[in-house]
């Protein structure tokens, strides 16, 4: 289990941890940033896919690692008491943020589902939904990083 938890918690400790916190956080960054080259030129590279793949690699571990840890009873740091009502970073209790932490996983995942179906064209010509591919990667972006911080900070309501 100790092994599970650092591969699902692995976090950077810099000061550039407040931009990307974790390497999903910093993949999906990337991708964005990348996704603006053919939202402007109209055509998907190779390299792209490449990332775009990466990407899912670096989400279905986080993924999968956390179905089993909280199959076996764990929760997000957020929401774990180690003693006098607040957690391992120091910070007050606040159970809500394990429901958040699942709930923006489940963005992340969808919106790399939607990400892909732009891609192949299914949904809209693949022209238009290279246009909107910024929009869904930034989303995504977001989500990444608000999976980090949920499982460390408590929200506004710490003790609910």
């Amino acid at each position: 289990m100790d092994l599970l938890r650092l591969i699902h918690g692995y976090q950077f400790n810099s000061a550039l941890a407040l931009l990307f916190p974790t390497p999903y956080a910093l993949a999906t960054l990337v991708l964005f940033l990348w996704s603006l080259g053919p939202a402007l030129r109209g055509e998907v590279r190779p390299g792209f896919l490449l990332w775009l793949r990466l990407t899912w690699v670096l989400t279905l571990l986080p993924v999968v690692t956390g179905v089993v840890l909280a199959v076996g009873g764990a929760r997000v740091p957020s929401a774990t008491d180690v003693g006098g009502g607040v957690t391992k970073y120091g910070l007050p209790v606040d159970p809500s943020r394990n429901w958040e932490h699942w709930m923006y996983a489940g963005f992340a995942l969808l919106s790399l589902y939607v990400t892909e179906v732009l891609l192949q064209g299914r949904l809209v010509h693949p022209r238009r939904g290279l246009r909107v591919l910024p929009v869904v990667t930034l989303f995504l972006y977001g989500c990444a990083y608000m999976v980090g911080r949920v499982a460390v900070f408590p929200g506004s309501t710490p003790g609910t």
